[in-house]
C-alpha cells in the first residue's frame, strides 16, 4: 500500500493536469467506502477488550486524543507554518487512528486486540472530539465550524461503519468472501485521494513543500516515539506499547483531508498535510512494523 501510495502521489505531483479535473467532493465518497470496508471486518468481539480490559483502552485513546493534537500545534508553531498549513496539520493531529493500524500492529506484533478496540473507539469519539480539538487549538486564527463538522464525520466516517456493520449481519456469506478485496479496494481509495490532493495542489506543494514534509513525518515519528514511551513509562507489556505506539501515530489523515476540503475551501493547502501524511505514515508503519518483529517481545 505504501509504495502504490507513494507512487500515485509522485505521479500526481508531476503530471498534475490529468487528475484536476475530478472533483474534490470525492474525496468523501472515497473516504465512504473505506470506512465501509471497516465496517464489514468489525465484529462484536473486536469491542470486547473495551469492556474487558477498559484500563488499556482508555490510555490508549486518552494518549491519541492528547499527543498528536499538542504535537501538531506544537510543530507548527514552531515551524511558523501559515495559516492554512498549520490547519492541515492540526486537522492530522485531531483526528482518530487511521484503518491501516491494525494491519500494522498485526505485522509488528503488537496487541492486536488493543489497536482494534482503540481505532474503533477512537472513530466513534472522533464526531466530538475532532471538532472540538481543532476549534480548541486552531479557532484563534481560523473559523472552525465544530457542528458542521460533528455531522460530517457522522456522515463519511460513522454511518458507512454502520451500514458495513449492518451488510455484514444481513449477508455474512457475501461478507465472508468480499473481505478478501478490501485491502486493495481500501488501497486504491486512498491512493485516489491523495492524487487528487496533490494534484489540485502541485504547484504549490513543489514550491514550498519541503517545509510541510518534514512537519509531517516529524508529527508521525513523535507519536509513534511518544506513543512508545507512554507505554514504558506505564510499565505495560511489550505488545500493549507497540500497538498504543502504532495507534497514536498513525492517524485517519483521509479525514483530515476529507474535513479541509468540506469546511475549509477557503485555506486549499489545508487538504496538503493530510495528503502526505497518508503517504508518509505508511511508509513509516511499514519500517516499525519490521523494526518491532526485529525485537524480543
Amino acid at each position: 500500500m505504501g509504495i502504490l501510495v507513494l507512487a500515485t502521489a509522485l505521479l500526481a505531483l508531476v503530471f498534475p493536469d490529468a487528475l484536476q479535473q475530478i472533483r474534490p467532493t470525492l474525496i468523501n465518497y472515497l473516504l465512504g467506502v473505506v470506512m465501509f470496508g471497516m465496517g464489514l471486518t468489525l465484529n462484536l468481539q473486536d469491542f470486547k477488550v473495551v469492556f474487558s480490559r477498559p484500563k488499556d483502552v482508555i490510555i490508549g485513546c486518552l494518549a491519541q486524543f492528547t499527543i498528536m493534537p499538542l504535537l501538531a500545534w506544537g510543530l507548527s508553531r514552531l515551524f511558523s507554518l501559515d495559516e492554512a498549513l498549520a490547519l492541515g496539520v492540526v486537522l492530522v493531529g485531531c483526528c482518530p487512528g487511521g484503518t491501516a493500524s491494525n494491519v500494522i500492529t498485526y505485522l509488528a506484533k503488537g496487541d492486536l486486540a488493543l489497536s482494534v478496540g482503540m481505532t474503533g473507539v477512537s472513530t466513534l469519539l472522533a464526531p466530538l472530539l475532532t471538532p472540538l480539538l481543532t476549534w480548541a487549538l486552531a479557532g484563534k486564527s481560523v473559523e472552525v465550524d465544530v457542528a458542521g463538522m460533528l455531522l460530517s464525520i457522522l456522515w463519511v466516517v460513522i454511518l458507512p461503519i454502520v451500514v458495513g456493520l449492518i451488510v455484514k449481519w444481513l449477508f455474512p456469506k457475501f461478507t465472508e468472501k468480499a473481505v478478501d478485496y478490501l485491502p486493495a479496494v481500501s488501497s486504491i481509495a486512498i491512493a485516489t485521494i491523495v492524487a487528487i490532493i496533490i494534484s489540485a495542489n502541485a504547484s504549490k506543494l513543489l514550491a514550498g513543500g519541503l517545509v510541510i514534509l518534514l512537519v509531517v513525518v516529524l508529527h508521525n515519528l513523535c507519536g509513534l516515539g511518544l506513543g512508545y514511551l507512554l507505554g514504558r513509562l506505564l510499565r505495560l507489556s511489550e505488545p500493549k506499547k507497540r500497538a498504543i505506539s502504532i495507534e497514536v501515530g498513525m492517524q485517519n489523515s483521509g479525514l483530515a483531508s476529507s474535513l479541509a476540503t468540506l469546511h475549509f475551501a477557503a485555506y486549499p493547502m489545508a487538504t496538503i498535510p493530510g495528503a502526505i501524511f497518508s503517504v508518509w505514515h505508511n511508509i513509516s508503519g511499514a519500517l516499525i512494523a519490521r523494526l518491532y518483529s526485529w525485537q524480543k517481545q
